[in-house]
Formats: structure tokens, C-alpha cells, sequence
């Protein structure tokens, strides 16, 4: 495939009418060498974050081994991929169908629960054709955390309170080969301590169940730079969770293990977006809510963005978009700053986003569709390039180094 220098060329090229993805394969495998050899443990990429094929298998070309897969379509389209890797099915919730074939057809060991009944369905579904109960489960039980030093929460849908935790990891222990405690403290976490609170919790859950476990999986939650958001190194992070791990009272040989998304992939796309429209300080453009700024209209995201046209050198000021269909929601409040003087036909990158963006594009009004391109340039911010001014925070809790 044609690999362009950088997205003014590809502007240069092609025109486009339409949206174009822009795919930095060399930043996602910078991420995934990254967290393979700087995490202190197992780290599973959350493939809802961005399925792409592409993508996951330059994360396995990078050190990537374990994916965290959240539906059975998720689970054939990783292991039709990649049939050695290891994959485990982290939706709390699921059908006993769904298990099953996971289990028998595509070799998955591993699963979450927060509820006794989805630890029978699990239990039920993998049993053998003479109704022997499996003896190879890795069973985690996900615990209810609170997602307060997160840019949007995960508190609410799923995690068993740590009050009614000690029963259901007794029950699990029964019939799990290895106990895992799993949590989300929540996406986009801006400090470290989040993962403190949280594996303070999963401490005292361990010891109100009194329960020899195998695996902490702390989950996701692991930043990347957007405007108003800058996050302190992703080292800080590790070492503050690995000393909490190592202080746990867990088995000698328990894994630790993570679940990053949004930081794996973030960085392994943007998006140039052509201006169709202004109105004072909204501009419209052929990309949105329905599209890959999904999180822009509907969370308020607030995505890096650069003009493309050389001859936009006005002062800087704040606009904000609305989306090609014909619905009204289909707004993003921004701010998004750009020169003040653009105009209808110019072109925008929006960048980081690799992440959820991609995943969720529509064809809604008959919009959406757009080509996906590769670039050779550096995405519009990183956490993995090493020349980031280091943002420290003043509480010493996220200053570790």
C-alpha cells in the first residue's frame, strides 16, 4: 500500500470530497512495543476500542499477545487472525451461546463476571458432553469502582459492590483453575491514583473473602494527550500500580495484567474533514456524530485539529462543527481552534482518533464513508515519542520518578 508523507499530500493528491481516515501504522506499533515492555505484567488490547485487522495485527507484530474481546464477534474475528493468541472474553455479561463457542470452538479460558448467575451460565456452558463441569477456567470476578479521576466514567453498567464481593469470589474460587479480581476505573484517567483507590478496594476484597487469587486485572483507563488533557507519564502509572500489586495479599506467582485501549490506539489514526460551510463560528463539515467524531458530539471531546490549506495563517480563534446529516445533534461544541480566517472548501486534520472513533462510524443519511489512507508523519500528539514535556502533577501521589 501507498504510504503518503503526511496528510497535506494526501490533500494534495486526492481532493477528496468525501472523509479520510489516516492510519499511522508505525505509531500503533511504537504504543504496543511500549506497554509489552514497560507494563509489569500481561497487557490485553481492548479490541472495542478499535477493531480493525490491520491494527490488531501490528499489535501482535509488536508484542501485543493478549487481546480482551467483549462479544463473539470479537472472538472469531481475533481468532481467525491471529490462532495463537490468547484471548479473553471480559463482558460481564453474555450469552450461554456465546460461551460456549468461545470456549469449545475458539479456545477462550478466560472470562469476567459480576453476578452469581452469569457464574453458573459460564460454569453450564462449558461443560463436556457427559456434564463434567470445566477444570481449565480463569474466571474474573470484576469488582465496582469509582471512576471520579476519569474523563468519563465506567461506574455505573457493570462490577459487583465490594459489599456483596466476598460471596460471589467464594463461589468463583470453587470452580475457577485461576481467580482473577478485574475492575475499569473508567477511561481516560488523569492521575495515577485512581488505580490506587481502586486496588485498595480489590485489597479489601481479598480479604473479606478470604480467597487465594491468581490474577489483578486493573484494566484500562491509560491516557492519551488531548487539548485540556495532559496526563502525567505512562510510567507513572505502572510503577504506582506495580507497587500496589506486589502489596496485595495474592498468590506468589499471580499475574498482573491490564486492559489498555485508548492508549494503544489513539495514535494510530486521524481524519481530514473538508469545510462545506461557514456560519460565523461553526463550520460544516462532511464528517460527525454519526461518523468518527462520535465522541466530539455526543462526550464533548475535545480532539486536537490543524488547518490544512498553507494559506490559513489568521489569528487563532474557537469555532465549532456540525456534522453533514440533517439532524441537529449532529453538532460538536468544541472548542476547536483554527485560524480565523477559514473558509468553505479548506480542509482540517482532526487527530487521536484511532480510539473508538474509527470503531463507530455510520452510514446514517447515507454519510460516512470515506477512504482509509496510510501516512508516514507523527500523529498531532503522543505519549511514546519522548520529547512530551513532562506535566507534573503537585500531588506526590503521580510523582514517583
Amino acid at each position: 500500500m501507498y504510504i503518503y508523507p503526511d496528510a497535506p499530500a494526501v490533500v494534495r493528491d486526492l481532493a477528496p470530497d468525501e472523509p479520510v481516515i489516516l492510519n499511522r501504522p508505525h505509531a500503533a506499533a511504537r504504543a504496543g512495543r511500549f506497554f509489552a515492555e514497560k507494563f509489569p505484567g500481561k497487557s490485553l488490547y481492548a479490541v472495542k476500542a478499535n477493531p480493525s485487522p490491520d491494527l490488531i495485527e501490528i499489535l501482535w507484530a509488536s508484542g501485543i499477545t493478549h487481546f480482551d474481546v467483549a462479544s463473539i464477534a470479537e472472538v472469531r474475528m481475533v481468532r481467525g487472525l491471529l490462532p495463537e493468541a490468547t484471548l479473553c472474553f471480559m463482558h460481564p455479561v453474555k450469552t450461554a451461546s456465546a460461551i460456549r463457542e468461545a470456549y469449545f470452538e475458539h479456545g477462550v479460558r478466560t472470562f469476567s463476571l459480576d453476578t452469581l448467575d452469569e457464574l453458573n451460565k459460564i460454569v453450564d456452558a462449558t461443560r463436556d458432553a457427559d456434564g463434567n463441569a470445566a477444570a481449565d477456567l480463569r474466571l474474573c470476578v470484576r469488582l465496582r469502582v469509582s471512576s471520579d479521576y476519569s474523563e468519563l466514567s465506567l461506574a455505573s453498567k457493570f462490577g459487583v459492590d465490594l459489599a456483596d464481593a466476598a460471596p460471589l469470589l467464594q463461589a468463583t474460587r470453587q470452580v475457577a483453575d485461576w481467580l482473577g479480581v478485574c475492575f475499569h476505573v473508567g477511561s481516560q484517567a488523569m492521575t495515577p491514583f485512581a488505580y490506587v483507590q481502586a486496588l485498595d478496594r480489590v485489597r479489601a476484597a481479598i480479604a473479606q473473602a478470604a480467597v487465594t487469587v491468581d490474577i489483578v486485572d486493573v484494566g484500562g483507563g491509560f491516557p492519551s494527550v488531548y487539548p485540556g488533557m495532559e496526563p502525567p507519564p505512562l510510567e507513572d502509572y505502572f510503577a504506582i500500580i506495580h507497587r500496589h500489586f506486589e502489596a496485595l495479599p495474592i498468590a506468589y506467582n499471580a499475574e498482573l495484567w491490564c486492559e489498555p485501549g485508548r492508549a494503544l490506539c489513539a495514535e494510530y489514526s486521524s481524519l481530514i474533514v473538508k469545510v462545506e460551510k461557514r456560519r460565523g463560528d461553526e463550520l460544516y463539515i462532511n464528517d460527525g456524530a454519526y461518523g468518527a467524531l462520535f465522541d466530539a458530539a455526543h462526550v464533548a471531546w475535545r480532539f486536537p485539529v490543524r488547518a490544512l490549506n498553507s494559506g490559513r495563517a489568521g489569528a487563532e480563534e474557537e469555532f465549532s462543527f456540525y456534522g453533514p446529516t440533517c439532524d441537529d445533534a449532529d453538532f460538536m461544541e468544541g472548542p476547536f481552534v483554527l485560524p480565523g480566517d477559514m473558509a468553505a472548501g479548506d480542509y482540517i486534520e482532526i487527530g487521536m482518533l484511532g480510539a473508538y472513533g474509527c470503531a463507530m462510524r455510520t452510514a446514517f443519511n447515507g454519510f460516512g464513508r470515506g477512504e482509509a489512507v496510510r501516512v508516514a508523519d507523527e500523529p498531532m500528539a503522543s505519549l511514546y515519542r519522548g520529547d512530551r514535556a513532562d506535566p507534573r502533577q503537585s500531588d506526590n501521589v503521580v510523582s514517583l520518578r
